[in-house]
């Protein structure tokens, strides 16, 4: 009589459906993003003058600014006080640069790795998992969009375009804004397919930098065009940061805040999901 060994059941792989529910929790909870990181600032070590190009563009538009729209413009009306052109849009330029600095890296940079360089597939075969990819390169993006708002923070104050001393939290307010527009543009870019895709963004982009009241008053707008530009993300950075600089605190900056913030979470929720349909087996 012979007796049959048996050993415990097999575990089942994972389901694709697992894979997939990617939470908020489990992106922000993973310890070895930093790797990415890490990875990311190896690589630009011979490249720094790419990770400092996109500062220069809102720098300048500040300088021509205070040194020639302003005696044009005159002192605007804000927040029942008097404040001199270029301090009304030095906000409104740190909001766009935390963008600029957001956008460049978590389109153009992620959609190479992505379709082209194949980054992701070599970084998988470690212990690293999807959620440390999506928050690798979300907090590289933040890096990016921090130096940005620090270093045009810095122009501001030198410039004497500050309001007040509560300037100082426009830097934190620039991360918040970096958050929404990085994950958001990861999201985005998990959707494209060829290099023409880059179109599209520049098209929502541009006109976001023009018109998200950051050279004008809302109230200059028609109605219905006040309503569109309320929905855009860099409004509601431009009026937090203007606020902010103003010290003109009220449940309106909370709101702003909060749109920006629920922005962020969602598309990084998004950007888990759809790498991990993307790079998962």
């Amino acid at each position: 009589m012979s007796a049959t060994l048996t050993g415990p059941p097999a575990t089942p792989p994972p389901s694709r459906g697992a894979l997939l529910r990617v939470t908020p929790a489990a992106l922000f909870g993973t310890r070895r993003a930093v790797r990415m990181v890490e990875r990311n600032v190896y690589v630009y070590r011979r490249g720094w003058i790419f990770l400092v190009s996109g500062f220069f563009e809102p720098f300048f538009y500040l300088l021509s600014i205070g040194i020639g729209m302003s005696v044009l413009v005159g002192p605007l009306h804000v927040a029942g006080r008097l404040v001199a052109y270029p301090v009304f849009v030095a906000p409104g330029l740190l909001a766009s640069s935390a963008m600029n600095g957001a956008i460049f890296d978590s389109v153009f940079n992620l959609f190479h790795k992505l379709r082209y360089a194949h980054t992701y597939e070599s970084v998988l075969a470690t212990p690293l998992s999807v959620p440390d990819v999506a928050t690798g390169e979300l907090v590289w993006c933040l890096m990016r969009a921090g130096l940005y708002a620090a270093s045009f923070l810095c122009v501001m104050a030198a410039l004497g375009d500050v309001a007040s001393g509560w300037a100082l939290l426009c830097y934190p307010e620039a991360l918040v804004v970096a958050f929404a527009f990085a994950a958001c543009g990861m999201a985005a870019t998990t959707y494209m397919r060829s290099f023409q895709d880059f179109d599209v963004v520049l098209l929502v982009v541009l006109p976001m930098f023009l018109f998200s009241a950051t050279f004008y008053p809302l109230s200059v707008y028609p109605g219905w065009l006040q309503a569109v530009v309320r929905a855009t993300p860099l409004y509601q950075g431009v009026a937090l940061l203007r606020a902010t600089d103003l010290g003109d605190f009220g449940w309106s900056t909370a709101g702003h805040a909060a749109y920006l913030a629920a922005l962020g979470v969602s598309g990084l929720v998004v950007t888990g999901r759809r790498l991990s349909s993307i790079l998962v087996p």
